[in-house]
């Protein structure tokens, strides 16, 4: 969901499981089949209707953590005002009959989360590591994360969690898929009839006291050397990606300020025309990871993220989203976000663009801004 608008799914239809380095290129040859086989009514024809699969996919091939299709039953969507509903099941099976009917939000509950794997002592440290790599010339930019944990109640509604995103961040996309829950402010892409278009964020300062501190630090971040090259190298790693997959290609003149609640962002959009036939989960594919959650070179930012991380990312930082029949759809990077376990154990994450010029402490402050939206929708 995005600005009141989006899809909600209930139940499941069907759930496809992947992993390793093809999940994929697996995910787009699996969902081909899929909709080659499906028979599907829609008489709307727009997007968001008909079949669709939400997904979310591991950040690393070597995770432990499945990367999932899942087609619900019952979607519910809403653009623009209109409304509509999407029943699916299997061949030789009847219809759901899941009565649509509003159910009140269960108990409310609070619960702390507190450093993980990576304690700030840790996370210094791997910047410190991060930064030397750096001067080495190992690497040009590793973004490193870290984590916090906590345990949520049994049979506590999620729906909370999942509204207090919604409702604290309407600019973003909130998501909560398999588990995988947040509300992630950079789109890695949206393919729809033919035209793609991503936004690119990298570069990252907090929101000033008040107005004239706000514009200040608005000031700062578009002013920042050190930003302003973090952001570089996550724009020119989508652009790379992108080009073999489309003839027309165009970005923003110069990044801009995005504002959120509680932090500036830098920002490029960019927008292009498919000449391949691409879906988008080739296009996913293709684009992750990107810079601005791996690092430059990626192979190199890769290893040098599973030596420092003394965790599993999971679905952190990988795509989050849904694609339709026709390989359309929407996909954002899993970022502000938390896994949920089913037992209830709950994993945070939060990383930073390590950059030459970086300074640890700044760093471990960027992180604490980032928890914001995941400590206060869970506590």
């Amino acid at each position: 969901m995005r600005r009141n608008q989006g899809l909600a799914g209930i139940g499941c239809a069907l759930r496809l499981e992947f992993s390793g380095p093809t999940r994929m290129t697996d995910a787009a040859a699996a969902w081909k089949q899929v909709a080659r086989l499906a028979t599907v009514t829609d008489p709307l024809a727009r997007t968001g209707t008909g079949l669709l699969a939400f997904g979310a996919f591991a950040f690393d091939e070597s995770s432990v953590q499945t990367s999932v299709l899942i087609v619900p039953e019952i979607i519910v969507g809403r653009e623009d005002g209109q409304c509509w509903v999407t029943r699916i099941w299997a061949t030789g099976q009847s219809a759901p009959e899941n009565p649509l009917a509003l159910h009140p939000l269960g108990d409310e509950y609070r619960i702390a989360l507190l450093p993980g794997a990576l304690p700030p002592d840790g996370f210094r440290a791997a910047v410190s590591s991060g930064i030397e790599h750096i001067r080495a010339q190992q690497v040009n930019k590793v973004v490193l994360a870290r984590d916090l944990v906590g345990r949520v109640p049994a049979e506590s509604d999620l729906r909370r969690a999942i509204t207090k995103l919604a409702l604290g961040y309407p600019d973003c996309w909130t998501y909560a898929v398999d588990g995988l829950i947040g509300s992630s402010p950079e789109t890695l892409i949206r393919a729809d009839h033919g035209s793609v278009n991503a936004r690119v964020l990298a570069g990252t300062i907090s929101r000033g006291a008040d107005a004239e501190d706000d514009r200040e630090a608005a000031l700062a971040l578009a002013t920042s050397s050190k930003d302003g090259d973090e952001h570089e190298f996550a724009v020119q790693s989508v652009l790379k990606s992108l080009r073999p997959h489309t003839s027309v290609l165009a970005t923003s003149e110069i990044p801009f300020t995005v504002k959120l609640p509680n932090l500036w962002h830098l920002a490029t959009d960019l927008e292009g025309t498919l000449s391949d036939g691409s879906t988008s989960l080739d296009l996913i594919a293709a684009l992750h990871p990107t810079a601005a959650v791996a690092g430059t070179p990626t192979d190199q930012a890769l290893n040098l993220i599973r030596e420092l991380e003394p965790f599993d990312r999971g679905r952190y930082a990988g795509p989050v989203g849904w694609v339709g029949a026709d390989g359309d759809g929407e996909w954002a990077i899993a970022l502000r976000c938390a896994q949920v376990a089913p037992e209830g154990g709950i994993t945070a994450y939060a990383g930073c663009g390590i950059v030459l010029d970086s300074d640890p402490e700044r760093e471990l402050a960027e992180t604490k801004m980032k928890f914001r939206p995941i400590v206060e929708a869970f506590g």
